[in-house]
């Protein structure tokens, strides 16, 4: 590689830095926020002496009008208004484009973004445009919307992500420190040949001595045996110098190996960036395109994500991008009549929650149009005659192939292909989409899926000959159940334990399932074991007790994607490989406390046919969730059972907080909340309370039914918020069916 080469691969670098740290600064500034005007001028005056240093006119000549730009703004003789901030991002991605396409030739820096800086500093005061002469100013259209957003046809290179030089210098090193414990090997080898020559010798002198003994007189035969004695044991502790060296290079090698391990997965994780670092961008050509505004915001590309899966998700992320510009554009004077900024807003984050990948694209757009997505639903028969969807239901509809509610086809939307792609995406890494309405405007497309190629602290058990793992942060606790410490409620076991909650000490009285039950993989029962293995198995405020057959160790080990085929995606999270070929399953903690809480849910067999066929993200039509709050597993149980036999879905938590966490976390939508009044950390009256007061919970129908029924606790609860206030010393089965009935 020639300097020229070898500067321009540093400029590459410098100039997306420069470039990374502005367009912060200027989202720091439009969100009312601080701004640091030094460091963003200074970044523009880095960028114009790096693209000198490179010979780079065009970039030279953009850089330098933001350089003055920057100063007016520093120094407060002009504004950051919209116009100005539009100019300086169209001028950033503009050398952004430049800098990349110098791969494929001579690139053309359009006029535009030059044009745009000169309205900005017409009238500021004189001062010459430019170092030196500007490049002829061509009139190059736009880049094509449609090109700029899709990913480049070349195989090879859609596989080649940015990888740190530290990563590659210490899988260098660690390659290096295997080669010399492995140089240590040939040394050894050498000694052990030594010992096969020795040892030969010896048993060549043993033969001799035997056939000469009755030939030769004592006293030489006891010297022969003393010098065949004096070489053995030279051969004793030769052959135990050799062992300690070859145990010592094991260990060398073992390590070096670790190592090589470590860095070699570290290279599989890389910044989310590498792979949407482009997007904002590409979003702002094509909305320039199409003659619209947009404003976006890019919020956790530094977070390290699995390359492969990082390199399936550009497609479908590009799609989410493009629907979000597509059908939440509106004409300024619409959005300004209903008091929104003129230009669209579109916010692109990348965040992990526990042990979840999660990608969200929102917009303050116009929102999903539910009357047209039914029209069109029932015109494509996806809607029998008489249903009556809600909101969730018809929402999962813009997911099938070939469904758009789009008057006509442009670049931006009109086939009905991007989200069903984005469907297929999230269902082939068994994983979940949805679309929501945001409140008070616009939509939120939310990508969830569980994270691959990341090391993590795991706990193996034994369930008959097959291992399983579960995360080690959800295990609570080991213990040691004996027969006598198990009791029955509603015809299932359940144990009394303690647990902190708090800074004090609780007792809970959990349900106990065997974890060979709930996978369908039970072993043959022992009754001759006096105490089972069990733990304390905790995932958000919900906890149950998991019988296994036996512990095993604690290892942190590489969590690979869950298997293809057979894989239940409400249970098994990933896979880890123990020694060389031994497969093992990750379980979900959420899954297995929903089976232990709900024995319908327990499988038969464990494999593919045991799990009922998935859908994709077209879900049936969706019963009302029913959210269950008591202390009291008995009373949890009862309201459980007869709510399912009703025909409602049932989740359960343990206290007013757990319930109120568990809402705040939107792990499924709840329709309904039917509470106890005395609970611990929250009771009843402080739920409905904090319900009432977050504008997403101040409609959500709730039932507190508890054994304080004085006519003061009645008044309170309703005073609260409470839709209704049932006792349960007069407890009736129908009458809080019919209650639930009204108010769903």
């Amino acid at each position: 590689m020639d300097i020229r080469q070898q500067l321009l691969a540093a400029f590459e670098a410098e100039h997306r830095e420069h470039l990374d740290a502005i367009r912060s600064g200027l989202a720091a500034a439009a969100d009312g926020r601080p701004a640091d005007w030094n460091d963003i001028f200074r970044r523009a005056h880095s960028l114009k002496g790096a693209s000198r240093a490179v010979d780079l006119p065009p970039v030279e000549a953009v850089a330098h009008r933001l350089e003055s730009l920057f100063e007016r703004i520093k120094g407060g003789e002009r504004s950051l208004d919209r116009d100005t901030l539009a100019a300086i991002h169209l001028a950033l991605d503009r050398i952004e484009a430049f800098v990349a396409e110098m791969k494929d030739g001579a690139p053309v820096m359009p006029a535009d973004a030059l044009s745009a800086l000169d309205r900005c500093l017409a009238g500021s005061p004189a001062e010459p445009a430019v170092v030196e002469p500007p490049p002829p100013a061509v009139a190059v259209s736009p880049p094509s919307a449609e090109l700029s957003l899709e990913p480049a046809a070349d195989t090879a290179r859609q596989t080649v992500l940015r990888v740190p030089a530290a990563a590659v210098e210490a899988l260098t090193g660690a390659t290096h420190g295997l080669a010399n414990a492995l140089s240590d090997q040939a040394a050894i080898g050498d000694g052990l040949a030594g010992l096969a020559a020795t040892a030969a010798g010896l048993r060549k002198r043993v033969e001799a001595m035997r056939s000469e003994s009755r030939a030769r007189d004592p006293e030489r035969a006891r010297a022969d045996l003393g010098e065949v004695e004096a070489a053995l044991s030279a051969l004793m502790r030769d052959a135990l110098d050799l062992g300690r060296r070859h145990r010592s290079g094991v260990a060398a090698i073992d390590t070096a190996s670790a190592r090589i391990r470590e860095e070699s997965e570290r290279l599989a994780l890389v910044p989310a960036e590498t792979a949407f670092g482009g997007f904002a961008r590409a979003l702002r050509e094509m909305a320039r395109a199409d003659g619209r505004e947009v404003d976006v915001t890019v919020r956790g590309l530094d977070l390290p994500v699995d390359r492969g899966m990082l390199q399936a998700l550009r497609d479908p992320v590009l799609h989410v991008l493009r629907n979000a510009l597509g059908h939440g554009a509106e004409p300024p004077e619409t959005r300004q009549r209903a008091g929104k900024p003129a230009a669209l807003a579109i916010l692109f984050e990348v965040e992990v929650r526990g042990s979840r990948l999660v990608i969200g694209v929102h917009d303050d757009g116009r929102g999903p149009d539910l009357l047209a997505i039914e029209t069109r639903g029932r015109e494509r028969d996806l809607l029998a005659p008489g249903d009556e969807p809600d909101p969730e239901r018809l929402l999962s509809l813009v997911f099938e192939p070939g469904f758009s509610t789009a008057a006509g086809v442009d670049t931006l939307s009109g086939r009905g292909i991007g989200l069903a792609v984005v469907a297929e995406a999230a269902r082939s890494m068994q994983g979940s989409v949805r679309l929501l309405p945001r409140t008070p405007h616009g939509a939120s497309l939310i990508m969830n899926l569980p994270l691959s190629a990341a090391r993590r602290p795991l706990l193996l058990v034994k369930v008959g000959d097959a291992t399983f793992a579960l995360p080690s942060a959800s295990a609570e606790a080991l213990l040691r159940l004996a027969p006598g410490d198990l009791d029955t409620v509603a015809g299932r076991p359940v144990a009394r334990v303690r647990v902190r909650e708090g800074g004090s000490d609780s007792a809970l009285t959990l349900p106990v399932a065997k974890l060979g039950d709930l996978i369908g993989a039970s072993a043959p029962e022992d009754d001759a074991e006096p105490s089972a293995h069990v733990i304390l198995l905790r995932s958000g405020g919900r906890r149950c007790l998991l019988r296994v057959d036996a512990l095993q160790d604690v290892r942190t080990l590489l969590v690979l994607p869950a298997p293809a085929i057979g894989a239940d995606p409400g249970l098994i999270v990933g896979t880890v490989v123990l020694g060389s070929e031994t497969p093992v399953l990750v379980l979900d903690p959420d899954g297995l406390i929903a089976r232990a809480e709900t024995p319908a849910l327990r499988p038969r067999a464990f494999g593919p046919k045991a799990y009922p066929a998935g859908h994709g993200t077209m879900p049936e039509a969706r019963r009302s969730t029913i959210l269950v709050v008591d202390d009291s597993i008995t009373t949890r149980t009862l309201e459980k059972s007869i709510l399912e036999a009703a025909g409602y879905r049932v989740v359960v938590c343990v206290d007013g907080q757990d319930a109120l966490d568990r809402l705040r976390a939107e792990i499924e939508p709840v329709d309904l909340v039917l509470a106890d009044v005395e609970m611990p950390r929250l009771d009843g009256f402080g739920l409905v309370k904090a319900l009432r007061a977050e504008t997403a919970f101040a409609t959500l129908p709730v039932i507190l039914m508890t054994s304080r029924g004085a006519s003061e606790d009645v008044a309170r609860g309703l005073e609260l918020g409470a839709d209704a206030y049932l006792t349960k010393q007069r407890f009736d089965q129908r009458e809080l069916l019919d209650t639930i009935g009204q108010l769903l």
